[in-house]
């Protein structure tokens, strides 16, 4: 989800304020959505989309996995995955209310395997320089150039033959060092699964 202090272009339509989670151990639990401009939580249909594509890569293991949701908001795709039963789930959020919201509700599931972190993904990542994820999610905001920012550091954190999601306003290349797995649009966003190449020596 996008980085609530930047996403007025992001504003097409007016936010539910609740949506739920579709799958897994916290299926049907409601995730409130903040009365802040421009918040879009990623639609039902593109994440169950993108959780049927992992089932299938994964072959339905996701006990053994660490996520990164880079730009988390809502946390509706990282909570996704922690109600998959992924080991862990990172939901990093530059603004404290939505970061706040997130540990509140993290707090309340007893969702052990979620960690939040208020604070900007590329400070996160320099802090933790050690740390690696079978799948980083970028959902950043539209049109400011975060991508090609964030994109060269959370290549170096996932571990081989990591997955990488992005949600974008258009169809993407696959960037440097990986290939696309998986494509698909839902109205305005499209959103793409890559894969790690093996790395060079």
């Amino acid at each position: 989800m996008p980085s609530l202090r930047q996403t007025s272009h992001r504003a097409s339509r007016s936010a539910p304020h609740k949506i739920r989670i579709i799958g897994g151990r916290y299926k049907r639990t409601p995730i409130p959505v903040l009365d802040l401009p421009g918040l879009r939580p990623t639609p039902d249909r593109v994440r169950e989309t993108l959780f049927n594509w992992l089932t299938h890569l994964w072959e339905g293991e996701f006990g053994d996995k660490t996520v990164l949701d880079a730009f988390a908001g809502t946390g509706a795709l990282g909570l996704e995955a922690a109600s998959r039963g992924v080991a862990q789930a990172v939901l990093v959020e530059a603004d404290r209310r939505a970061a706040g919201a997130l540990e509140a509700l993290r707090t309340r599931l007893g969702a052990d395997n979620v960690r939040v972190v208020a604070g900007d993904v590329l400070g996160t990542l320099r802090r933790e320089p050690g740390a690696r994820f079978d799948l980083v999610m970028l959902d950043p905001p539209f049109g400011q150039g975060l991508l090609e920012r964030v994109t060269p550091l959370v290549l170096q954190a996932l571990t081989d033959k990591g997955i990488l999601y992005i949600e974008a306003e258009g169809s993407i290349a696959p960037p440097d060092g990986t290939e696309l797995l998986r494509q698909d649009r839902a109205g305005a966003v499209y959103f793409h699964l890559f894969r790690l190449l093996p790395r060079t020596t």
